[in-house]
């Protein structure tokens, strides 16, 4: 489970005859709720509106890996209850994926593939933010920073366990705490927590950079090198139920970053040369995420290992959890000459959420593991289009 960016900011060129282009710059509302009653999936009726797949039938075996990890969350009984999904139930998603995999070591050619989903399975596409399927990709991973499991002078800067008065619902959503009177209150905000002390005692393994703690909260988990070398990864334990609020907003709202050149990369560098500010930025977020020790390989929300360029965080409370789903966007790559952003088209599957994944306009792909990972996460920041294929009922 993590996080991310809101809402974008657009930059239009508005010109005319005889006068000076001008920038005027315009919020997009990506986080744009869906209007009561309605899906955030509408069927594609028209072949003809339906994408070109042929591109993304490559590096089969993570899509497989994807795919089985899906499955292995569907066969839990606790998955039932989030289905159906409009007319689509549990039995169809999973037949989906089963099929899907057939396919996938049937030795299907690329050319061959546009022909085998219109024949066999029912496309959906997200509504997106403007009910035309405009959809925001940002990227997400998990770093790895250096760590210590008992403070010293630079180890300074904590993770900490879930408090034992933190009460969840029954889909693990965070109610608030219990007071005296055994009404159930708000738990405390980020900037009460850290100024209060509250949260002494519960210290999990510390960090030497106030940031690369927030970077955790936001990403969700973290992989950490111990003194020793060894490395263990924390996982998401819970949140305090506050709404996620962008930090990146803020410093643009400030003056701190030009809206152009924000990415985690340039907050990075910003608060390395001014750690005064960490704290004052930080807090104006006032979520705040508890961390795990967990297994080695990164969770998303599912509880399922997530899988690089293959797992994708979005709004659980309206889209279906586990499915087979299809992006079309922009991402950038590393090459010789340095990152450059290309067209990518490649199937993934819902398996994680995030605070600030919210609404039928937002989604969040996984980058994988490390620096160039994050780099990369840090500069994925474009529109596309979702979809979701189901296999036709007969």
């Amino acid at each position: 489970m993590r996080q991310g960016v809101c809402f974008g900011l657009l930059l239009l060129l508005i010109g005319g005859l005889g006068c000076r282009t001008k920038v005027v710059e315009t919020h997009i509302q990506y986080d744009r709720p869906l209007p009561p009653g309605q899906l955030a999936l509408r069927k594609v009726r028209d072949t003809n509106d339906l994408p070109d797949f042929s591109e993304a039938w490559r590096d089969l075996d993570t899509l497989k890996t994807a795919i089985g990890r899906s499955l292995n969350y569907l066969s839990k009984a606790s998955s039932r209850q989030f289905y159906p999904y409009a007319d689509i139930n549990h039995d169809r998603v999973i037949k989906t994926l089963e099929t899907f995999l057939t396919f996938v070591d049937s030795g299907i050619r690329a050319d061959e593939l546009n022909g085998v989903i219109r024949a066999h399975f029912d496309v959906y596409m997200s509504v997106g933010c403007d009910d035309r399927g405009t959809v925001l990709f940002t990227g997400y991973y998990t770093p790895i920073f250096d760590a210590s499991l008992e403070r010293t002078e630079r180890f300074a800067h904590a993770l900490y366990k879930m408090p034992d008065d933190l009460l969840k619902g029954p889909d693990g959503q965070t109610l608030g705490r219990r007071d005296p009177a055994g009404l159930i209150r708000a738990y405390p905000d980020r900037a009460t927590l850290e100024r209060s002390g509250t949260l002494q005692g519960l210290e999990l393994v510390w960090l030497a950079d106030p940031f690369e703690v927030y970077i955790a909260h936001v990403q969700g988990s973290a992989k950490l090198r111990m003194p020793d070398g060894q490395i263990i990864t924390v996982g998401y334990a819970a949140n305090n139920g506050h709404e996620y609020v962008s930090v990146a907003q803020a410093l643009v709202a400030d003056g701190k970053i030009p809206s152009d050149r924000m990415s985690l990369a340039t907050m990075i560098d910003y608060f390395k040369q001014h750690p005064d500010q960490v704290e004052r930025y930080t807090q104006r977020n006032p979520r705040y995420v508890f961390f795990r020790i967990a297994e080695e390989t990164p969770h998303g929300s599912l509880n399922e290992p997530v899988t690089s360029m293959r797992t994708i965080a979005t709004d659980k409370s309206i889209f279906p959890r586990a499915a087979l789903a299809f992006i079309s966007t922009t991402v950038p790559h590393v090459g010789q000459a340095g990152v450059v952003k290309r067209p990518y088209e490649g199937f993934v599957l819902d398996q994680d959420t995030g605070g600030a994944i919210r609404a039928p306009g937002r989604c969040d792909i996984y980058m994988g593991e490390g620096d160039e990972a994050g780099y990369l996460a840090g500069q994925t920041y474009q529109e596309g289009r979702l979809y979701y294929l189901f296999l036709r009922n007969n």
